[in-house]
Parts: structure tokens; sequence; C-alpha cells
């Protein structure tokens, strides 16, 4: 980086995300469990082996940066396509291009797609051949889970990398260095308060390119003082990133969670409903106090009112679509909903105590009847012979389901309470012991 790059206005147009994008795996911030020195994917790149996969993860947590670095370190060709602008006629070209590219010069095509989640099948089925004949490498990149919204053939072709979000402490780094770096905001002779900086990352949730940004029009919105240099306060973080700073310490923050929290479980509305904007209006952001809620109608009620996680669930959806200050009402009334329903921890424990058993006991050992015959031998079928459809019974029919060595366990043990009660009775009904 010189001055004359500085200078360019072609440069200069380019937003602070896009001047600070890292170029070496060495630079790359955050995602130490898949880029860490001596992983998989470290070693893939640099011996320029990497074969097809997704980068599934939230926006700004560096999937297209880790692509661009793919591009720079290996030798082979590059074609960057997005899912949503390209056709059907864009894939085949790519294709066609890697085949040729290959067969003349040995050198293996990338192709750095993004949104790839949003590829048709069609679009999926052009692109199958060219990754099955090694001709073309896939690197996509998702904000939406691969499992979920991506083709089997594709998916089960890659090998997917789940990014997280980035931590407060990388992104205040990665502002810090964005202040004194040349190719970022160096000429400005800008400095920022570090409470200024740990605002804008706190308030970035974990997406570097919001920090940068809220960064970057923090800076060039601030008037110079007498010397020429620019400082960035608190107040003009708040103003960037449009939020205000929480108005107590982390150690307020979490104690006012923790009395929401029990507040929850102690069925009292009035002081569930204080804690929940004290936090919010103290800055907190609403989804974390939902997140909560969430956890809550699960944990404390439960099977005694398992329409406090619907309740719950809808107050969120509610809130994202509509936004504050209106999305807040469907949070009181979730709130209150579930503080006065009848609770329950019988999920939780009985949660606790499967996990428990899955990890210690471990018994693959399934009653054969249980098992999936549809490609087994004749013994495995006959054998399939001893299951007993409840339906022809009834709906329900007593019968092993437990491998012996956890047979008779019982971690769902209904406590009697509210939709529990129904539960009681109908087990009680079929002559199950509960």
């Amino acid at each position: 980086m010189d001055l004359f790059d500085l200078n360019n206005n072609e440069y200069d147009a380019k937003p602070l995300a896009d001047k600070m994008r890292p170029n070496t795996l060495d630079e790359f911030i955050g995602q130490k469990h898949i880029v860490a020195e001596g992983s998989l994917l470290r070693r893939a790149i640099k011996l320029d082996r990497l074969g097809s996969c997704i980068f599934w993860g939230p926006p700004g947590c560096g999937k297209t940066t880790l692509a661009h670095i793919v591009a720079s370190t290996t030798h082979g060709d590059f074609v960057k396509l997005n899912a949503v602008q390209s056709g059907v006629a864009d894939v085949k070209k790519a294709a066609e291009k890697a085949k040729n590219a290959l067969k003349m010069f040995g050198k293996r095509t990338y192709l750095l797609l993004d949104e790839c989640h949003r590829f048709s099948k069609t679009q999926s089925d052009s692109l199958l051949p060219a990754i099955e004949q090694g001709t073309l490498i896939l690197i996509g990149s998702t904000t939406e889970n691969p499992y979920a919204s991506m083709t089997p053939a594709i998916l089960s072709r890659c090998r997917v990398f789940e990014f997280k979000r980035l931590s407060e402490e990388e992104i205040s780094a990665a502002l810090r260095g964005a202040l004194t770096s040349r190719k970022g905001l160096y000429a400005y002779k800008a400095q920022a308060d570090e409470e200024a900086v740990r605002h804008i990352a706190r308030m970035s949730a974990g997406d570097l390119r919001a920090a940068y940004n809220a960064l970057e029009l923090a800076v060039l919105t601030t008037p110079p003082d007498a010397s020429g240099g620019i400082r960035v306060t608190l107040a003009d973080a708040e103003q960037s990133i449009q939020r205000k700073a929480l108005s107590y310490n982390e150690d307020a923050y979490y104690d006012f969670l923790s009395a929401f929290c029990k507040s929850l479980r102690g069925s009292d509305a009035d002081a569930a409903l204080y804690y929940a904007f004290r936090l919010i209006e103290g800055g907190c952001d609403p989804l974390a106090v939902f997140r909560r809620l969430i956890v809550h109608a699960s944990e404390d009620v439960g099977m005694a009112d398992p329409n406090a996680l619907v309740v719950a669930s809808s107050a969120l959806t509610a809130y994202e679509k509509i936004g504050a200050p209106e999305g807040l009402i469907p949070l009181s009334e979730a709130i209150v909903y579930v503080c006065e329903a009848e609770k329950s921890d019988s999920v939780i424990l009985a949660m606790e105590g499967a996990r428990k058993a899955a990890r210690e006991v471990r018994d693959d050992d399934i009653p054969p009847y249980l098992k999936d015959n549809t490609f087994g031998d004749g013994q495995s079928k006959a054998q399939s012979g001893k299951y007993l459809y409840p339906h022809d019974f009834g709906g329900w029919v007593e019968q092993q389901y437990l491998p012996d060595s956890l047979r008779g366990e019982k971690w769902y043990i209904p406590k009697g309470k509210g939709f529990e009660r129904t539960v009681f009775e109908i087990r009680r009904r079929k002559g199950k012991k509960s």
C-alpha cells in the first residue's frame, strides 16, 4: 500500500471491510477451530489439495474472506458466481472452462459460489458432473444450514465447515488494527476511545463487517480537531452503530439476566417484566432476552404447559417481523405466559438423564426388531417380525425399545402438574409405569 493507493478514488470508494480483507491465513481473524496450525483445512489449503467444501456461518465471520485466501494461495484458476444472479448457462460455461484448463494446462479450477443455498436443483444438477469428474472444485458460502437448504447430491460431495460468530475480543483487536493500518484508516489520523471500540465490538454481535462499517462511519463523520486528528468517542460509536451503550457494567448485566431467569422460574411476572425491560432500556439486544425466555419455556415449564414454548417462539417471530417498539408487546405477553404457566422441570431432568446414559453407556445393541432392515439379510428380516406395530393394538403395546443394558430406565417422569396430569392419566390408562 503506498500514498498513490491511498489517494486512488477507486480504492477510497471501497468499504473498510474490503480494504482490511486479509490476504493470508496468518492474517485471518477468528475461526481457530478450523484454521489453526495443523488443522485439516489449513493443511489442505497450504498443500493445494482442498476439495469441494461449504463454508457455513453467520454474516461477517470470514466465509468469503477465507475463500479469497484460498484463491490467492493455491495455483488453480478461479471463477466467482453468485447463486442468485447466475443461471445454468453460467454454471455450464464455468464447467467447460475448468475442463479446458485441466486438459490443456493441468490446472484445477475453483468455483467460489456465494449464497450457495439459493442454488436451485436444476443449477445444482448442472454442476454435479464437473464436481464428480474433479474438473471443478466448489467452495460455497452460505448463512443458511446447508443440511436443510441444499440438495443432498451437492452436499454429499462437499465437506461442510461451520464458522462461528467472532468474539468481542477478536473484533476489538481488528478495529484497533484498522485504525493504524495503512490500508485502513491510517490516513485519517484517527483514534478511538477504548470504550467506543468495545461498544462497537459488543453491538456488532460477532459480525466483523458490521463493526468495520460502524467504525468507518464514525471516523468519516467526526470532524477533525485543531491538529487535524480525529477522535471517536463512545457517543460517536453509539450513533454510528445505532445502539446505546449499556447503562450498567458487565457484572450488572449478568446479574439482571440472572434475576430475569429466576423470576421466570419463580412465576413472578412483574419482576420478570421489570428485569427484561431494565436490560432492554439499558441497551441490551432484546434477542438476548428472547433466547433466555425460550429456553425457560422448556426448562422450567416444559410438559406442564407445552404451549409456553409455542407462545415464546411465536413472540420471537413477531418481533423479527415487526421490530421494536411494537414487537416488545408480544415479548411481554410471552413473559407473562411463561411466568403464570404451571412449572415442571421433568423435561430437563429427562434430557440430562438420557445424555448421561448416551455418554457413559453408549450401547449400540439395538433390539433387532427396531433396526432398519430395508437392506438387511433374511435373518435380520425374520427377526424384525418380532416388532409389534402399536396401531394394531389401539395405539400402544408393551414392548422393549431401549437396549438390554438400559432396560427399565426411566428419565422422563411426569410430575402431575398442568398438562402433565393429562400425560400421567394417559400413561395410567395404558398401564405404563411412570
